[in-house]
């Protein structure tokens, strides 16, 4: 079985693959007031394309894929997507993110197609809230979703929770009972600074108001009672995992900013328009769109996503060099 290794020994096995930079919800930290143009249909990858790409990264030893978005659920054919992907050699385990609003529909077709699992993004319990935190989402039809994902299988359910001050930092406790009798991963993360900087609206904390780090959402949770030891969930990538003692789910805190998990990330980025993203938070970018596009067979696929390996850095360098420009994180992916 291939392995595939970058310059700092990091296995890279897992490619999170966004298929659309449209949303059916408009969060304040992912989607600026004003409307922002959308990519065109020919701008994105077409499914077939996405699938050679994954045949081509499954041959080098990438075995874990995400769907994400934007919402992946808004876009046509994402079953029959899936259903190609779950036939490609040497792919493991298909997954996908999602913020719920269409999962009641899609949770058992997708569950038939080889879907394995879901990650809802839920920031808060509230239903005021969400409204305000989406620009007019409704929470009850997330909870639908959930259930109907539990129903088809797609487990472990775990919800991913971006903690802001003065937002939703309230509500840790809360998020944290949630697993007490259910058998969840309920996520912390902390905010990114991906071109989400800029004013969000009347009401709302500035940018420099909103940072709250993980040492300091483990003492809010730690309210809700003691937190002990846990084994880490199928798939739960970077999160420090532990559970409220007696629970049957489990908590996770990702610390991307404060305490940064780089040198374990295992894990390369498909944009929606067709480029190969080696970090997140770095700017560097491979064109396998315009190769797939004219042409390239799969041996020249193989070179530019191994390029894109060899480019990995060491870590995503924030403290020393700021804020990333560019891309919004609609078309990266997460």
């Amino acid at each position: 079985m291939s392995v595939c290794r970058d310059p700092f020994g990091r296995v890279i096995d897992y490619l999170r693959v966004s298929v659309t930079d449209r949303c059916n919800l408009r969060c304040v930290y992912c989607t600026p007031m004003e409307r922002i143009p959308r990519r065109t249909h020919h701008e994105i990858l077409r499914y077939e394309e996405i699938v050679r790409v994954v045949e081509a990264a499954g041959m080098l030893g990438l075995r874990k894929i995400r769907l994400t978005g934007g919402e992946p659920l808004v876009r046509l054919g994402l079953v029959e997507l899936v259903r190609a992907l779950a036939r490609i050699p040497g792919i493991q385990e298909i997954s996908l993110t999602t913020n719920g609003m269409l999962l009641d529909k899609f949770a058992e077709p997708l569950a038939d197609a080889g879907l394995a699992r879901v990650n809802v993004s839920l920031d808060t319990l509230q239903p005021d809230r969400f409204e305000r935190i989406t620009r007019g989402g409704r929470i009850d039809q997330v909870w639908r979703g959930i259930e109907a994902a539990e129903r088809a299988g797609l487990t472990p359910i775990k919800l991913n929770a971006v903690v802001i001050r003065s937002l939703n930092d309230d509500e840790l406790a809360a998020f944290a009972r949630l697993t007490s009798d259910r058998p969840w991963n309920v996520r912390f993360i902390e905010l990114m600074p991906i071109a989400n900087q800029d004013d969000w609206g009347a009401g709302f904390p500035a940018p420099s108001e909103r940072f709250v780090p993980v040492a300091e959402m483990r003492e809010r949770v730690a309210s809700a009672g003691e937190l002990v030891a846990a084994d880490s969930p199928r798939g739960n990538g970077p999160a420090q995992i532990c559970r409220l003692a007696g629970a049957v789910g489990t908590l996770g805190f990702i610390s991307a900013i404060s305490q940064h998990f780089c040198a374990h990330c295992n894990r390369l980025r498909l944009t929606a328009d067709g480029w190969l993203r080696p970090c997140l938070l770095h700017e560097g970018e491979v064109n396998l769109k315009a190769a797939l596009r004219d042409g390239a067979d799969v041996t020249r696929i193989q070179a530019l996503i191994t390029s894109a390996v060899l480019a990995k850095p060491k870590d995503h360098e924030l403290p020393e060099h700021g804020l990333p420009p560019g891309r919004r994180m609609t078309t990266i992916g997460g």
